[in-house]
């Protein structure tokens, strides 16, 4: 082989260098070509929230879009064009028909430039400026309803125009979104000014007044041009509840109604529109008695009042969609009763006024209320001598003392709690207390407290039942100590009154019925003593439809409202009322009763609350001014030197009851009582001889009963 064909041999590799990396373990997989490392966690949730936040940005733009391309301006509504309610008795005959609209539109440029400002102020105080509507008050006023800060609306006056004249007052979600795209259209098409006068002219101001205009006639009797800035700022305060802030009809509501005309008022001066010194100078304007049609004449309108409130009050209807008319509804009164109540009061009362000869006579007032005890129904109910004459309703008004009527919820609560006096001795109604007049009560950590006894009169040791037949203050005063006030008013609250009755303050003169439930109310509570102690709450309405639809009611199925013994016993020392005490009058009702008197301070209501297994019925008289409306005593009415409880209102309700049970079989009193409650033999006074109670009250048999002798109290007061 020459020297040429030698292989070539191969090159010395060069030197090894340092790369510089560690290299890789190759029992790994080789990394991909080009990959990125990994967002850490927090990055990877920002952009799926944002990306989540993108995507509903564009669902609920394309929502609102949609919305607004689909829902056009409709016709006005049906509401705009109001129907009649139709209202039946029990038995399904026609008590009434109401819901006739008062409505007359005016223009915008005839309203006083202070009334239009004042509406602003109570709805709507950025009107001009703001949008149709306003998300964020939409928002917080679900937010409060949610969180039971009360149902509150984020509506604007545009959207509360569209729901009053284009859609309906329900509370849907699906009539909310609609409200929301038609008043967006429609702030495109009219103007501020349009949709303030539409706004003004639809809206429900109370007494079947639609509009300005039918409101100014209706509570001042005057074109609403003429309306000053006082009463614009009143009919403002209205739109948030009618009929709640009328002042006629619910007079206990004053305070309330005054807050909330101040409240328009001072949003006036906030805003520029009234200066402090126009604000102070400014009075409550009264409105003028409300004149309701004459198809609401006697007792109907009082009926289709009580029947309105119990169901506005409940939430059943609202007060706007009930005025708009179309409802059929069957209520609990019974006409025979109905008529057997006003005829009672007629008798014993209303023919024997003569306010020519017998100027007091000009005050008197009768309201009554009966109740089953067995199912809470309302069966009858007074109101006064007319509705179209006297508009507030005398039964269902809480502005008047209950006086003494209140005392036997104070013994229930002694018995439900088993509470013991001062000196550690159960209280029952043959314990013994001290009946001395003007007689401080112990163990009240507050001011001291040292109530009268009427007329003055002291009984000095007394048993619990001859207190309650002769209503002794100083006794009651010092067992309601015993018990304990709170628990008093708790007590009553649970037997039906409501809790927020008026001056039902746990104090210990809530023994002496200061606080001013009404007639219903009161009837309610004897009820359910009546019933053992099981309440079914009063109802006056049996059935309601609309369009053939009917309507959900309250459930209204007893339960136990205070122990079966507590409310016997109280029955118990009630009878006792009626049999020798200052109810005796009650005793013309033929089978057995228990009850008790009441008078309220300075004699300006006499009260009669009693029952029978079957029946409970409470009468009142009250003195009222009919010019100036301000409380009058009673003394003289009637002919009498002063008119109690064991007068006339126990005379009515002896008639009444009477006739309403005529044809039932009496029954006697199924009572379960407390330990040491029942009825002692009490053996005659040593010397044959009898001292005896001027109990004060008039009506047969009434003025005069013999002392429990003080040698013979019941075992457990010691």
């Amino acid at each position: 082989m020459s020297p040429s064909a030698r292989p070539v041999p191969p090159a010395a590799p060069p030197p090894e260098e340092d790369p510089g990396w560690e290299a890789r373990d190759p029992t790994l997989p080789a990394p991909r070509t080009g990959a990125r490392p990994r967002a850490s966690l927090p990055r990877r949730l920002l952009r799926t929230l944002l990306g989540l936040l993108l995507l509903g940005g564009l669902l609920l733009g394309g929502a609102l879009a949609a919305g607004y391309l689909l829902v056009d301006i409709p016709a006005a509504n049906a509401a705009a064009v109001a129907q009649s309610n139709l209202y039946l008795y029990r038995d399904g005959t026609v008590l009434a028909r109401d819901g006739e609209v008062n409505r007359e539109n005016v223009r915008l440029d005839r309203i006083p430039l202070t009334v239009r400002q004042a509406v602003l102020a109570a709805e709507d105080r950025d009107f001009h400026t703001s949008r149709a509507v306003d998300p964020k008050a939409m928002v917080r006023a679900a937010w409060n309803t949610l969180t039971g800060k009360g149902r509150q609306s984020g509506s604007t006056i545009t959207q509360q125009y569209v729901k009053n004249y284009y859609l309906g007052q329900e509370q849907t979600l699906t009539r909310k979104a609609k409200e929301f795209f038609i008043a967006i259209k429609l702030e495109r098409e009219k103007t501020k000014d349009e949709i303030l006068q539409g706004y003004l002219n639809t809206s429900y101001f109370g007494r079947n007044a639609y509009g300005l205009q039918a409101a100014a006639r209706a509570y001042y009797g005057k074109d609403a041009e003429r309306l000053g800035t006082a009463e614009g700022a009143y009919l403002a305060a209205l739109l948030k509840a009618p009929s709640a802030y009328d002042v006629t009809t619910h007079p206990e509501h004053r305070p309330a109604v005054l807050a909330r005309w101040g409240y328009v008022l001072d949003g006036m001066v906030k805003e520029g529109w009234l200066t402090p010194g126009e604000r102070a100078a400014l009075r409550f304007p009264d409105p003028q008695t409300a004149r309701p049609g004459t198809g609401l004449s006697g007792q109907r309108g009082y009926l289709v009042q009580a029947v309105e409130d119990y169901l506005t009050d409940r939430g059943i209807v609202d007060e706007k969609t009930l005025a708009g008319g179309g409802f059929r509804i069957v209520t609990t009164i019974d006409p025979t009763r109905q008529a057997l109540l006003t005829r009672a009061v007629e008798e014993r009362v209303t023919h024997r006024l003569d306010p020519a000869a017998n100027p007091t006579d000009r005050y008197v007032r009768a309201g009554a209320a009966a109740v089953e005890p067995a199912t809470g129904r309302v069966v009858a109910l007074y109101g006064g001598v007319d509705y179209t004459e006297q508009y507030v309703s005398n039964a269902t008004r809480r502005d008047y003392q209950v006086g003494s009527t209140f005392k036997p919820f104070v013994f229930t609560a002694a018995v439900q709690s088993g509470a013991q006096t001062q000196h550690g001795e159960p209280i029952t109604p043959y314990t013994v207390y001290d009946g001395t007049d003007r007689r401080p009560v112990e163990g009240w950590p507050g001011a001291p407290y040292d109530p009268a006894n009427e007329d003055g009169e002291s009984y000095g040791d007394i048993p619990v039942n001859a207190a309650t037949d002769l209503s002794v203050n100083a006794v009651y005063a010092q067992m309601a100590v015993d018990v304990g006030p709170a628990h008093v008013r708790r007590t009553a609250v649970a037997l039906g009154l409501p809790p927020t009755t008026p001056d039902l303050t746990a104090s210990p003169s809530i023994a002496l019925g200061p606080a001013t439930a009404s007639v219903l109310d009161m009837a309610q509570a004897y009820a359910t003593l009546a019933a053992h102690g099981r309440r079914g709450d009063h109802t006056l309405v049996a059935g309601i439809t609309r369009d053939g639809e009917p309507l959900p009611l309250p459930a209204a199925g007893p339960r136990q409202a205070v122990g079966r013994e507590a409310a016997d016993t109280t029955t118990a020392v009630l009878r006792g009322v009626v049999e020798t005490g200052t109810g005796t009058a009650a005793q013309a009702a033929g089978r057995p009763a228990a009850g008790k008197t009441g008078t309220a301070e300075d004699d300006k209501a006499a009260w009669f609350a009693g029952y029978t297994p079957e029946l409970a019925t409470v009468v009142a008289l009250m003195g009222q001014d009919p010019e100036s409306g301000r409380q009058e005593p009673l003394y003289g009415a009637l002919g009498l030197p002063r008119v109690n409880g064991g007068g006339p209102p126990a005379e009515i309700w002896a008639r009444f009851t009477r006739e309403a049970l005529a044809g039932t079989p009496a029954r006697d009193f199924d009572l379960r009582l407390m330990p040491g409650a029942e009825l002692p033999e009490v053996p005659p006074v040593p010397d044959g001889s009898e001292e005896w109670y001027d109990t004060g009250e008039a009506g047969p048999g009434a003025a005069k009963r013999p002392k429990t002798p003080k040698t013979h109290r019941a075992p457990t007061a010691g």
